[in-house]
C-alpha cells in the first residue's frame, strides 16, 4: 500500500481536491477511498481497464458522493465561529427577539399559527408539548407550523 501511495497518492489528491476543493475534506476523502480500495481490490479486473483508471473512479465517486451529502452542504453555508466576528463581540444582556421586529412580523400571521410560532420559538415549546398543550393533533401543529414559517419567509424578504 506503500508504494501504491507513493505512485499515485498526489494524483488521486489532486483530483479529490478539484471537486471538494476543502484541504481537510480532500485529505479524509483521500483516507476513506485508499481504505476502500484496499478492501475491494479484488474486485479490480485488469480486463476492464487500467488499474489507475479504476482507483480513480473510485476516488472521484467517493469525492462526488461527499459534495452530495447533506453534511457537505450544511458545511459550507455556515461559516465556523473561528472566522466569524460575532464571537468577538458580547450579546447586550437584555437582548430579546423583540429587538429585532420578529414579534411584529409573527402579528401578521393568522391567530392559530401565531399561537403555535409564539409557542414554539419564543416560549421554547417542542412540537409535541404544543400539541398537547393545545390539544391538537400533532400533524395540525406540524402543518400550521409549516406554513407559518412560508407566510414569514414571504413577510421577511
Amino acid at each position: 500500500m506503500t508504494i501504491f501511495y507513493d505512485k499515485y497518492g498526489t494524483a488521486l489528491y489532486g483530483v479529490i481536491a478539484r471537486i471538494v476543493k476543502k484541504e481537510e475534506i480532500a485529505e479524509d476523502v483521500l483516507q476513506e477511498s485508499l481504505v476502500k480500495i484496499w478492501h475491494s481490490f479484488l474486485s479490480y479486473d485488469a480486463s476492464k481497464g487500467r488499474l489507475f483508471t479504476w482507483v480513480l473512479n473510485i476516488c472521484r465517486n467517493l469525492a462526488i458522493d461527499k459534495i452530495r451529502s447533506r453534511q457537505y452542504r450544511v458545511g459550507t453555508r455556515t461559516q465556523p465561529l473561528e472566522d466569524s466576528a460575532a464571537q468577538w463581540q458580547a450579546a447586550p444582556s437584555a437582548f430579546k427577539p423583540e429587538h429585532i421586529g420578529l414579534e411584529e412580523i409573527t402579528r401578521q400571521l393568522n391567530p392559530e399559527q401565531k399561537q403555535i410560532i409564539d409557542l414554539l420559538y419564543f416560549g421554547g415549546y417542542t412540537q409535541s408539548e404544543v400539541a398537547e398543550e393545545l390539544d391538537l393533533p400533532l400533524g395540525t401543529v406540524k402543518t400550521r407550523a409549516r406554513a407559518a414559517i412560508k407566510v414569514l419567509a414571504k413577510l421577511i424578504r
